[in-house]
C-alpha cells in the first residue's frame, strides 16, 4: 500500500543543481537563505542529500572539490494558506585532513573557512559523522574549527542503519557530549529515511523563522 504523505507539512517539492564555486567572486548572493553540509570523506554526504530532496542523482557520490550550490524549493500549509520557500542546499568539499599534505590542509581550511564568514545567506552547517566512530580526532577537530565562524551548528549521525538500537542510542549519546550544540545530534539512515522527517523539522525552523 502507497504511503499517503502529508502536503501540509513541511517538505521540498523541487529540487536542482544551481553553481558551484571555488572562490569569493564565485558565491551566489542573491538573498537566499543557504543550508551547508559538511563531512570527512565517504560519511554519505551525497547520499544525505539525495535523501532528504527526493532524488536520486542529485548529488554524485565522490570527490566534492567545489562548493555546490542546490536550489531548493520547499512548502507547507498554515492556517489553511500554502507558503512556499526558497533556499540553497549548499554541498561542502569533504575533509580528509589525514591523507592530505599540509598545503592541501591550509588550502582546504581557507577555502571553505572564507565561504562561512563570507556568504551573507548561511544560516546553519550541518555536520555530519559517522554514528558508528563517534568520536575520531579528525571530526573533533573540524568540529572546533567550525565552532570559530560562529554558525549554528546541527550534529547529524549517519549510517545509523547500520547499528543496533542499543548501540545507536549510546553513540548518539557519546556524541552529544563530545560536541556540544544548540540542538540535540540527530540520527539519519538514507536507506532507511530514519531521521529525515526531525532534520526537515529542524530546517523548517532555521528558514521559515
Amino acid at each position: 500500500m502507497a504511503e499517503i504523505k502529508d502536503i501540509t507539512k513541511f517538505h521540498i517539492f523541487s529540487s536542482a543543481y544551481f553553481a558551484s564555486a571555488v572562490n569569493r567572486s564565485q558565491y551566489v548572493t542573491d538573498g537566499k537563505k543557504e543550508i551547508a553540509f559538511i563531512g570527512r570523506s565517504n560519511v554519505g554526504k551525497s547520499s544525505l542529500i539525495n535523501s532528504l530532496t527526493g532524488r536520486k542523482k542529485l548529488a554524485y557520490v565522490g570527490k566534492t572539490r567545489t562548493i555546490n550550490y542546490y536550489a531548493i524549493q520547499s512548502r507547507r500549509i498554515e492556517n489553511e494558506e500554502e507558503q512556499r520557500q526558497d533556499w540553497y542546499l549548499v554541498d561542502l568539499p569533504g575533509y580528509g585532513f589525514a591523507k592530505t599534505s599540509q598545503e592541501n590542509k591550509d588550502s582546504w581550511s581557507s577555502f571553505i573557512d572564507e565561504y562561512m564568514k563570507k556568504s551573507p545567506g548561511l544560516i546553519m552547517i550541518g555536520l555530519l559523522l559517522d554514528l558508528r566512530h563517534p568520536g575520531l580526532p579528525i571530526d573533533l577537530k573540524a568540529f572546533d574549527w567550525l565552532k570559530k565562524a560562529g554558525i549554528p551548528i546541527q550534529i547529524i549521525g549517519t549510517k545509523g542503519d547500520k547499528l543496533s538500537r542499543n548501540d545507536l542510542k549510546k553513540n548518539l549519546m557519546q556524541m552529544k557530549k563530545l560536541f556540544p550544540t544548540a540542538s540535540l545530534p540527530l540520527a539519519y539512515s538514507s536507506l532507511t529515511g530514519e531521521g529525515r522527517d526531525a532534520l526537515l523539522e529542524v530546517i523548517e525552523r532555521k528558514i521559515c523563522e
